[in-house]
């Protein structure tokens, strides 16, 4: 693929991380603005050349950095204001949607110690996520905002209460607007701990590992539901407020969608377990009603899935068998990998989507790198960089065994011939010097010819106030 080197021009920095980047217009503004949502629980917002608060929620987000009251998990941490979309109307009725880790809901996990499968011991296999009510790590909750007349943003409804298992994959970026529906999609993660201990992703009872679409229009008087871990918990009048878009996820930075002639291209990444991260595109798909799912749960019945979107998680990573790796300490070229669920590997092989590139975590091919986490996916629809107009951009937090710390950025094309596409790093002309550069986020205004780049000095949430945002420009 055709080398490409941009430039990064930053926008504001020394702000804390920078989880979500989303252009919109202010009610009565003329000009389309920059919102950042940091992951503590800050909305700012660029407006004639400085940077102003939009809203600030810190108090409402839970304590990060600990992973039970008062323990420190050493300052890394994936709660908090995880998502925020502005309706497509926002301009004229000042609606728009957070999702974010509630203060005082801390609990103690949903397992007392590390998981790991082992294909040797089924017991490690079929684990069940039992005493929900007392065994869970945090609730996450959505809720729908306004903009008021007076510029001062205000609560209106919680949409959903989840209660989540473990302290990671709760989503990132995790809220946007379809521009097909109109509708709230919400990309959920299967709960963490890795390797999903509870296949909580391909139980369609469960709304962990799915991407779900909610009707805001349709009963808007539900509010304050209770707080659930599956879809048959949820009130009727609230099932029928949502559709469920695809299943099969580990964690996803978002979806977006490029419009293509009368239709749209999805674009998800799921993050990788030990392996592989994957990107995957979709035009056409078939949702399924959540009072259809609870139906055929209640009446032990199957539901035709025939168009539904599964990534394959926990069977599959990206385009291979879910592995476990047995480290060969005297050579780590050697070590071994064992498929980790190989009935569900079988099961998921012909019904998942096949990704559309994948990057691995260890690479030796020249000008590639050794991945860490996928933190962005995004078409490129701008004429500034012409090398990149119509691609897809990527970024992953980290190139791996790199010192100093630097995030990757990268792209890649869809194929016509459907194959599994190559992809190339982006080369960028920004010095850091010896400070570390996490690429966090990755986002783009609405007609998606400008991408913003989300760098972060730390790993720690708990590390304040390294953030920079820059525009990704032509290379000067």
């Amino acid at each position: 693929m055709k080398k490409v080197k941009v430039g990064l021009r930053p926008i504001v920095s020394k702000l804390n991380l920078p989880t979500v980047l989303k252009t919109t217009r202010l009610p009565g503004d003329s000009i389309e603005r920059l919102f950042i949502a940091t992951q503590v629980g800050e909305i700012f917002y660029i407006g004639n050349g400085d940077i102003r608060t939009f809203l600030d929620i810190r108090p409402q987000i839970l304590k990060l950095g600990t992973s039970e009251p008062g323990v420190s998990r050493g300052g890394y941490d994936e709660r908090g204001l995880v998502g925020l979309a502005f309706h497509p109307q926002f301009y004229y009725n000042g609606l728009f949607y957070l999702h974010y880790s509630v203060t005082g809901t801390q609990g103690p996990g949903a397992l007392s110690e590390h998981f790991s499968p082992d294909p040797c011991d089924p017991k490690t296999l079929n684990l069940r996520w039992v005493n929900r009510e007392t065994q869970y790590d945090h609730i996450d909750t959505v809720e729908e905002w306004i903009f008021q007349s007076n510029g001062q943003p205000q609560k209106r409804r919680t949409i959903l209460n989840l209660r989540r298992p473990f302290f990671n994959h709760n989503g990132v970026n995790s809220l946007n607007f379809s521009p097909e529906s109109g509708n709230l999609v919400l990309t959920t993660g299967d709960g963490g701990a890795g390797y999903d201990p509870f296949n909580l992703s391909q139980d369609d009872m469960e709304i962990a590992g799915k991407i779900i679409e909610f009707d805001v229009v349709k009963n808007t008087f539900i509010d304050n539901p209770p707080v659930v871990t599956r879809f048959d918990e949820l009130p009727v009048s609230i099932q029928e407020t949502l559709t469920v878009i695809a299943k099969g996820v580990r964690n996803i930075p978002g979806i977006s969608y490029q419009r293509f002639y009368n239709q749209y291209i999805k674009y998800v990444g799921n993050v990788g377990q030990d392996l592989v991260e994957a990107l995957f595109s979709f035009v056409h798909y078939k949702p399924i009603p959540v009072t259809q799912l609870v139906q055929a749960s209640l009446t032990k019945s199957k539901i035709d899935q025939e168009g539904f979107i599964n990534f394959g998680w926990r069977g599959w990573e990206g385009a291979f068998p879910t592995s476990t790796k047995n480290s060969c300490s005297a050579n780590p070229s050697l070590d071994e990998k064992t498929i980790a669920y190989y009935d569900e590997s079988i099961n998921t092989s012909v019904k998942r989507l096949q990704p559309l590139a994948s990057y691995f975590h260890k690479d030796p091919r020249p000008e590639k790198f050794g991945g860490t986490a996928l933190t962005g996916v995004h078409p490129y629809m701008g004429s500034a960089i012409p090398s990149l107009t119509g691609s897809v951009v990527f970024t992953d937090i980290a190139r791996r065994n790199e010192s100093p710390t630097r995030g990757v950025l990268a792209y890649t094309r869809v194929r016509t011939d459907c194959k599994l596409s190559d992809f190339s790093v982006i080369e960028t002309d920004y010095k850091f010097g010896s400070q570390s550069a996490y690429y966090v986020s990755l986002g783009s205004n609405l007609d998606q010819s400008r991408l913003y780049l989300g760098v972060y000095g730390s790993m720690k949430v708990t590390d304040f106030n390294q953030g920079t945002v820059f525009e990704i420009v032509p290379d000067s």
